[in-house]
C-alpha cells in the first residue's frame, strides 16, 4: 500500500515538474521569436518610409509628365494612377506593421512577465504541497504498520 502511494505520489510530481520544465526550457524560444519579430517590425517601418519617399519622387515624375507639352501627358496620368494604386499598398503595410506590433509582439512580451512569474509560483506551491503531501503519506504509511503489528499482537495473544 505504502509503496503503492508514493510510486503515484512520485509520478505525478514528476509529471508536474516535467511540465514546469517544458515551460521553462521555451522562454528563450519565445524570447528569440518576439526578438526576431521586433527586428522584422522595425524593417517593415524602414520599408514603409523607403517606399513613402521612393513614392514622392515618383509622383514629382508624373507631375512633370502630366505638366508638359505633347503626349507625355498621357504618361503623366497614367503615372500618377500608377502611384496612387501603390500608396494604397503602402497604407496596408504600415497597418500590418502597426497590427504586427500592437497584436503580436507587445501582448506577448507582456504575457512571457506573466509567465514566468506564474510558473515560479506554481513550481514554489507544488514543492511545498509536494512535501507536505508525501509527510502526510509517510505518517499514514507508518501509523498504518503500528495498527497491523498491534493487529498482531492481539491476535497472538487471543490465540
Amino acid at each position: 500500500m505504502e509503496t503503492v502511494m508514493e510510486r503515484e505520489c512520485s509520478a505525478l510530481g514528476g509529471l508536474f515538474q516535467t511540465v514546469i520544465g517544458d515551460m521553462k526550457g521555451s522562454y528563450p524560444v519565445w524570447d528569440d521569436f518576439i526578438s526576431k519579430a521586433s527586428k522584422l517590425q522595425s524593417q517593415l517601418r524602414s520599408t514603409v518610409v523607403a517606399v513613402a519617399a521612393f513614392l514622392d519622387a515618383f509622383q514629382k515624375v508624373a507631375d512633370l509628365a502630366t505638366n508638359s507639352r505633347g503626349g507625355t501627358r498621357d504618361i503623366g496620368s497614367a503615372l500618377t494612377r500608377m502611384c496612387m494604386r501603390h500608396r494604397s499598398i503602402e497604407t496596408k503595410l504600415r497597418q500590418f506593421s502597426m497590427v504586427f506590433l500592437d497584436c503580436l509582439i507587445n501582448p506577448l512580451q507582456e504575457q512571457m512577465e506573466e509567465w514566468k512569474r506564474v510558473a515560479n509560483t506554481l513550481d514554489k506551491d507544488h514543492a511545498k504541497e509536494y512535501k507536505k503531501a508525501r509527510q502526510e503519506i509517510k505518517k499514514r504509511s507508518s501509523d498504518t504498520l503500528k495498527l497491523q503489528k498491534k493487529a498482531k499482537k492481539g491476535l497472538k495473544r487471543d490465540i
